[in-house]
């Protein structure tokens, strides 16, 4: 796409030097003006000293409309009568061709810090979604003429017209937020691939390139977007919650068998190495279960000892 945005490279004087001669142009007005009324009253000719003032006072007021004051990471678009006439990006106090009309725009980062919307993920189920996002503005050509940003330069400044590009970026940001939602699970088993919960990093590169691809028709950047807010929606939020819950709860299952069954053959093996007891396949198959059965069950075993055969 072709570069429309350049800097200036108009005439730019020294602000301060323009400044004395400014005040000068003002004394040497009222100066004449003053000889011309003390010739008139004289009775001597005086048009032309009404004349020298007036044309020293318009050019006075014209030099005045010439100051430009800029801090650093701030920008003026400039325009000449109507027609784009460069981007000024020098700091300091200048003086510029007064007949130019100046734009302000700062090119500060800033950040927006979205509410959470309700989107559908990959699965439709309704999640509560939000995000911090980090923007700057990057292209201010395209910022001031590609989209609407127009304030009144009487009554407006920089900080409105940058509140229009925030409300911009806020609009384009939930657009994006919505889409990236819709491409992942909230959560889900291995074969689900990256999910909302566990793929931060991969999800928040997504999340800022999508914006940028949003952003940059009008001039703006996304440093950086990040999720801050997830979760189940209300309605489905208990539901999903006791299904973690059984899903957690058989994973320990697992482990907990898993690990039953290496002592269990463990001790098997043990029993056989040292000789301690011969155990037929019937005693081993009892023994077995009455290991797993104290190994994996949730309460305490109650030990009974068998003090062999009544006697009568």
């Amino acid at each position: 796409m072709e570069q429309k945005e350049f800097e200036f490279q108009g005439t730019t004087l020294n602000g301060f030097m323009m400044c004395i001669l400014d005040i000068a142009l003002y004394v040497a007005s009222i100066w004449t003006l003053v000889e011309g009324i003390i010739a008139a009253e004289a009775g001597q000719p005086c048009a032309l000293w009404f004349w020298s003032a007036g044309i020293l006072l318009t050019v006075a007021i014209l030099v005045t409309c010439g100051f430009i004051l800029q801090e650093p990471n701030q920008a003026k678009v400039l325009t000449f009568f109507g027609r784009y006439s460069g981007t000024f990006m020098k700091n300091g106090y200048f003086w510029v061709n007064p007949f130019l009309s100046a734009k302000s725009v700062s090119m500060r980062a800033r950040n927006l810090n979205a509410e959470p919307i309700k989107v559908n993920d990959k699965m439709g189920n309704p999640i509560m979604i939000g995000q911090v996002l980090v923007w700057r503005l990057k292209d201010t050509y395209k910022a001031i003429f590609e989209i609407d940003t127009e304030v009144n330069e009487a009554t407006g400044n920089a900080e409105a017209r940058m509140n229009k590009f925030e409300r911009f970026v806020a609009v384009q940001s939930d657009s994006a937020l919505r889409e990236v939602a819709g491409m992942y699970a909230y959560d889900g088993d291995s074969d689900e691939g990256v999910t909302l919960r566990d793929g931060s990093d991969e999800i928040n590169q997504v999340l800022t390139e999508k914006l940028n691809e949003r952003l940059s028709m009008a001039g703006l950047e996304a440093i950086e977007a990040r999720i801050n807010y997830l979760a189940y929606a209300p309605e489905i939020a208990a539901v999903m919650l006791r299904r973690q819950q059984a899903a957690a709860i058989i994973t320990a299952r697992e482990k907990i068998v898993e690990g039953a069954v290496s002592m269990v053959k463990m001790a098997l093996e043990r029993l056989k190495e040292d000789n301690v007891v011969e155990l037929d396949e019937e005693k081993k198959a009892a023994m077995v279960g009455n290991l797993l059965v104290v190994l994996c069950g949730d309460e305490p075993a109650q030990p009974v000892v068998n003090s062999g055969a009544p006697t009568h």
